[in-house]
């Protein structure tokens, strides 16, 4: 595998890779998304939901209780300390069949004890990605809507895999907004 150029991913992107797709890196009083050296730095949407202990739930992956969230659609969060949000993606995702992706967070997010994960996108999947934001700081932290959260990395294969996310049906393909954990 060979992770992947600005050239090759501006190539993918017009044929649907990534919608909308920034072709040059936007920084200008915001945190950066868009095209970079060797990867995509993804926005995030203003759609959130946020970890809440009101009702007294347990965070269980195979019984998931939804009111183990708020949510809240607005330009900036505050997830609070030692606590965690879920969001969406601004740009829609088709990985071809050749191609993983990792994703890593952005270093103004990580300075300030926010990090980000994001299961691989595997080979035929798509949809908006699911982003998990975990406050690991003491103090509330400001999360901004439509700017860069993390950077999606692209690998490609020398061969197509045999059997893609697509092909396995897999849960969480096409993704349409914020996709709680499924059994």
């Amino acid at each position: 595998m060979a992770i992947k150029s600005d050239r090759w991913i501006r190539e993918q992107a017009l044929k649907g890779m990534i919608e909308p797709f920034s072709e040059k890196q936007v920084r200008e009083g915001v945190v950066s998304y868009g095209l970079s050296s060797y990867g995509y730095d993804l926005r995030v949407s203003d759609e959130f939901r946020i970890f809440t202990n009101v009702n007294s739930s347990i965070v269980d992956p195979k019984r998931f209780d939804e009111r183990s969230f708020v949510t809240v659609q607005a330009e900036s969060i505050l997830v609070p300390p030692n606590s965690f949000a879920l969001a969406r993606s601004v740009e829609y995702f088709r990985i071809p069949r050749d191609v993983l992706t990792i994703c890593v967070g952005k270093s103004t997010y990580a300075r300030c004890g926010i990090i980000v994960n994001v299961t691989p996108f595997e080979p035929e999947w798509e949809g908006f990605v699911t982003l998990e934001i975990s406050n690991t700081t003491p103090l509330p932290a400001r999360v901004y809507a439509n700017e860069g959260l993390c950077q999606i990395l692209f690998f490609q294969s020398d061969e197509r895999c045999e059997i893609s996310y697509a092909d396995r049906k897999g849960k969480y393909q096409k993704q349409q907004g914020i996709v709680l954990p499924k059994l």
